[in-house]
């Protein structure tokens, strides 16, 4: 039974990989460059791997702005705070640069397409990180609402809400 169980979670988490990662193949942002092209893809899905163990131990706190959202993402656990403090950064040199990821989600998708009216800054914390991202265009804002509530999403549910395809708002 505990052979079963090993078994069918390694294969989960492949087929999870397998469906996240394979669709950036030959995708990218400006410059075309797609998951092959892009050196940080790996740590960056070893991050969110990581991030996904301790799920359990994050807090985030969101709020929405009327030009953007304002977050905060703690942990009491150091080694969590700083995988948290590196996903950020990381993740913001993303968007800034157009290198996407999770190209399988339109709402991924749309929001790295409309990655130049982003404005972004963080800040460590003591537990974590402060995150202000900012557009003065309007629906762009409702862009990165949505991406904010999926990522909380991602912390309530797990690897299954990775799975899902989530919805890009109205224009």
């Amino acid at each position: 039974m505990i052979k079963r169980l090993h078994t069918a979670s390694v294969i989960q988490m492949l087929l999870i990989a397998l469906i996240t990662v394979t669709p950036a193949f030959g995708q990218g942002g400006r410059g075309g460059r797609g998951m092959m092209g892009d050196a940080a893809h790996s740590a960056d899905m070893q991050l969110f791997h990581q991030l996904f163990e301790h799920r359990t131990e994050i807090n985030r706190q969101v709020v929405a702005r009327e030009d953007g959202i304002e977050i905060v993402t703690e942990s009491k656990n150091p080694e969590v705070t700083r995988l948290l403090q590196t996903h950020v950064a990381s993740m913001l040199a993303r968007v800034k640069e157009g290198r996407s990821i999770h190209q399988r989600d339109p709402l991924f998708v749309e929001l790295f397409r409309n990655a130049d009216r982003i404005e972004a800054r963080h800040e460590p914390t003591a537990g974590g990180v402060r995150v202000i991202e900012t557009s003065k265009d309007a629906y762009v804002v409702k862009l990165l609402q949505a991406h904010a509530e999926v990522v909380s999403a991602f912390l309530a549910n797990g690897r299954s809400e990775m799975m899902k395809n989530h919805p890009v708002p109205p224009r």
